[in-house]
């Protein structure tokens, strides 16, 4: 089992997929380290050697913002927006989308479950 800047990687996976399950890598960066670590993408992580990972290991920690890092910048960078009463930090502090999209349908993945208000269901029509 191969860790790279914390996370345990799998191990049946090819090299430049299993490096995109660090937070802060996708498959472009993931190209660029293996091309500067003169590692062949398509090999599995159970065969790289010690100094493979090693040299992938040491780009990493050279080049690229990743895991609990990278998420406490990002935190930071959104707190900073929330404080100084951005119109984009007011969206985040109310659990809103803050990039422009509609609200009035849709938006549901942020806003959470549809929660309906009283009196507006249809009334059930009853026997008199």
């Amino acid at each position: 089992m191969a860790r790279i800047s914390g996370v345990t990687i799998p191990t049946e996976k090819q090299v430049w997929v299993a490096l995109t399950y660090v937070h802060g890598i996708g498959p472009k960066s993931a190209e660029d380290i293996l091309a500067g670590a003169k590692v062949e993408r398509t090999t599995r992580v159970k065969d790289l050697t010690d100094a493979e990972i090693a040299r992938i290991q040491d780009i990493i920690n050279a080049d690229y913002t990743v895991e609990g890092e990278l998420q406490r910048i990002v935190s930071g960078n959104i707190k900073r927006l929330k404080d100084i009463k951005s119109y984009r930090g007011d969206r985040h502090a109310r659990s809103l989308p803050s990039r422009g999209q509609r609200t009035k349908t849709n938006a549901r993945t942020r806003r959470g479950k549809k929660t309906t208000v009283s009196g507006t269901a249809k009334k059930v029509a009853s026997k008199t």
